[in-house]
């Protein structure tokens, strides 16, 4: 252990807790707690959705997509653009109409109050699996630095993040994200030219090793109806439907993301975070596979293996290689990264739960009692996580093993939603029908088929969609609104 990298690792994790711990006064109301009084500007819940999209999954698992393969990852991010259209285009008309504060109040006015608690459980369920492997994705950065157990390191973090989230809510949570990723990317800017430096004749040395090699592969057009074509991952069409059908699922209907978009001043800065956002994500994907593949010809130039589990393979770089303080920084910035993810994980999980289960059924409380139970909630699922992350150690590749679990169940969400806003005579119970033939059809795929995860959501929710819908024509009930 460096004391340098040690002091400065210690004075952002103390610096960045306090920073969000006083915004605790700002907070009056359930308004004020979840969507920050809806006063953020644009430009600020732009870079808290690029945060919230952006946890230490990406930071350490992104660089070995591109060490292993090549850039074709960043097939999937041009599909983020084409989805958030979709969502600016379908959802926010319907999410600004009237004061919302969950994506599925959504489904309560277009469906009832059970399709209304089957998508916020269903998000509360795939959000916290997902976020029990991101915490356990911290676990391995913690790890590397302080030579901890998994346990200690997960606790350490989850701590440290639930004492600002519980305190200051939504304004907490947009503005660290705002320190947090100006640092992180400052962080893996300050790696990209330190590694560089390793390896003589720099960036042409790079592009003699790395090309010949295949790594700044970025397109595969082929294209045929084949067993072996779904089961690629990163094809031009799987990244571009795939990656439509993935962010129009999380972004249009998981609080997580929603709650960013209703914390804006209205419609129309809703929509530029979100599209503002798109254009910050593309050049952070492309940045941390740069940094896979500058470290792709590093380990070939000096003949070492890889590090394992290949997860390692960022962290373990920063920590070894770096000189003092700048290790600490870059070490810093993922950690910035992953309290950013789990603060919003954790304030969007206590809204779910206040506002879609507890409120209906308590209503006429005052709002300084709701708020204490919001500040209870936050409390409960920082320890159901910490229980979730300890148990999420041997499911493979942090990013891929995050992303699956959170496709399977993206499908169906989807789907139902796009029937609220599509369709005017299917029901409730037909939605459910839907919803249910395409969780379904997702676990099937999932463990009878070797179809790619890229694929999942667009599976899912066509299935749900059509189903729901087929339903409707025999199934005559009484639409909402």
């Amino acid at each position: 252990m460096r004391y340098p990298d040690l002091a400065i690792i210690a004075l952002y994790l103390a610096g960045i807790t306090w920073f969000g711990a006083h915004f605790r006064h700002s907070q009056k109301s359930l308004k004020d707690y979840y969507l920050g009084g809806r006063n953020a500007p644009w430009w600020a819940i732009a870079l808290s959705i690029v945060s919230a999209e952006t946890s230490t999954l990406t930071i350490i698992g992104t660089p070995t997509l591109a060490f292993a393969g090549n850039l074709a990852f960043l097939q999937v991010v041009f599909g983020y653009l084409l989805a958030r259209v979709a969502i600016s285009t379908l959802f926010l008309p319907h999410y600004f109409r009237g004061e919302t504060f969950t994506a599925y109040e959504l489904m309560e006015r277009r469906f009832g109050v059970r399709l209304r608690r089957l998508t916020a459980g269903t998000f509360l369920v795939v959000r916290g699996l997902a976020e029990g492997i991101r915490v356990f994705a911290i676990s391995i950065v913690i790890s590397i630095i302080l030579g901890t157990g998994e346990m200690a390191s997960i606790v350490l973090i989850v701590c440290l993040t639930l004492f600002y989230t519980f305190e200051g809510g939504m304004t907490a949570v947009i503005w660290t994200d705002v320190v947090q990723m100006f640092l992180y990317v400052f962080g893996a800017v300050v790696s990209f030219y330190v590694i560089l430096q390793h390896i003589p004749g720099g960036w042409g040395h790079v592009v003699a090793v790395a090309g010949p090699a295949g790594k700044f592969a970025l397109f595969d057009f082929r294209f045929a109806p084949t067993a072996e074509f779904f089961a690629r991952k990163y094809t031009f069409w799987s990244g571009l439907i795939g990656g439509c059908f993935l962010t129009t699922a999380s972004h249009g209907t998981e609080q997580l993301f929603v709650q960013r978009l209703l914390a804006a001043r209205s419609q129309a800065q809703s929509r530029l975070a979100l599209f503002a956002s798109w254009a910050v994500i593309l050049v952070q994907f492309s940045l941390f596979l740069g940094i896979g593949v500058i470290l792709y010809v590093f380990y070939q130039d000096a003949n070492l293996r890889p590090p394992q589990p290949p997860d390692w393979l960022y962290p373990g770089f920063i920590w070894r290689y770096l000189p003092p303080g700048l290790a600490g920084l870059a070490i810093a910035a993922v950690l910035a990264a992953a309290m950013s993810n789990l603060s919003a994980a954790l304030n969007s999980l206590s809204s779910t739960t206040i506002l879609d289960f507890y409120k209906p059924l308590r209503p006429g409380r005052s709002e300084q009692s709701y708020v204490k139970l919001a500040r209870a909630a936050t409390l409960i699922w920082g320890l159901a996580l910490v229980g979730v992350g300890a148990v999420a150690r041997h499911w493979g590749p942090v990013l891929e093993a995050g992303l699956t679990v959170a496709s399977i169940a993206y499908g169906g969400l989807l789907g139902v939603f796009l029937l609220g806003v599509l369709t005017r005579r299917v029901g409730e119970n037909a939605a459910l029908l839907g919803m249910a033939a395409g969780l379904a059809m997702l676990v099937y795929v999932r463990l009878d088929t070797g179809i790619a995860w890229t694929w999942y959501v667009a599976i899912g929710s066509s299935v749900t969609f059509l189903t729901g819908w087929l339903a409707s024509l025999f199934w005559k009930e009484r639409a909402h609104g």
